[in-house]
């Protein structure tokens, strides 16, 4: 599935809208480093490679800024094992 998701920073958050659902990653920026906390995508549009998408919007974004990733979510912790 090709979605792009923003960058919401006055929420903390990426996401995007599929199918009127809204997807998300949330983090918490400390200094240089930014905890990614939660990755939530609604059940109705699951298994469409949402949250890969998301996390790797936020890993670039976090790479970008020169921030060290505290990966707290283990969406994004099994994510970064595998990608990087």
């Amino acid at each position: 599935m090709d979605v792009t998701p923003v960058h919401a920073e006055d929420r903390a958050r990426f996401e995007v809208e599929v199918d009127g659902k809204i997807a998300y990653l949330t983090y918490e920026r400390h200094g240089n480093t930014v905890a990614m906390t939660h990755t939530i995508v609604p059940r109705e549009i699951e298994g469409r490679g949402i949250a890969g998408r998301l996390t790797e919007t936020a890993v670039r974004w976090a790479r970008e800024q020169s921030l060290s990733i505290d990966p707290q979510c283990s969406y994004v912790r099994s994510w970064l094992s595998q990608n990087g």
